[in-house]
């Protein structure tokens, strides 16, 4: 991969043997391969068993979880908040595991689409909840610094299944909380 970025230097005009740039390609290659560990990762090794059995049937929400990747279509970021829902059906899952699930996903070449849906698709096969909410709000350098410049955008997608596609008052409750300060 250095060998790549060293070539993109010289392509773009620069000298890779300048002293500032010297170690850019190396630098370079270990960012993108941190930046794109999610596909080195497994699910079933990232949630280790933390999935229990458990009674509790009321909603479950992490909210404001922090997540950076990158966008497929340019390879610039984008970054936000992710919040997540989901209503147990007999087991739940360790909180800690909800945020790394998240990194797996966001650590990959992504779309905003795919990304909201990877993650409320893994917590529904797993968990196999009554329902399951995600929404996510991002900033995409993509549309901030290049094409349209419109910096103050924020993309919103969301992904619901079971009783939150099912039952409004659900949906509802998931959007009230995410969008309160409860704290």
């Amino acid at each position: 991969m250095a060998n790549l970025i060293k070539e993109l230097l010289i392509e773009l005009g620069e000298d890779p043997e300048r002293e500032g740039l010297k170690k850019t390609p190396m630098r370079v290659a270990k960012a993108y391969q941190y930046l794109t560990k999610g596909y080195r990762e497994d699910i079933d090794k990232v949630l280790n068993g933390a999935v229990f059995n458990e009674k509790y049937n009321e909603m479950v929400v992490v909210k404001n979880i922090d997540f950076f990747s990158l966008c497929e279509h340019h390879l610039l970021p984008f970054y936000g908040k992710v919040h997540i829902a989901y209503i147990p059906n007999g087991k739940i899952v360790g909180l800690s595991k909800i945020p790394r699930i998240v990194e797996v996903f966001s650590r990959r070449l992504q779309v905003q689409e795919r990304l909201t849906q990877q993650i409320a698709d893994t917590l529904n096969e797993y968990l196999n909840p009554k329902g399951v909410a995600v929404v996510i709000e991002a900033r995409h350098l993509c549309m901030i610094m290049r094409g349209v410049e419109k910096q103050n955008s924020v993309a919103t997608t969301s992904a619901m299944h079971g009783i939150f596609v099912e039952d409004a008052k659900t949906r509802d409750e998931f959007m009230h909380l995410i969008s309160e300060d409860l704290t």
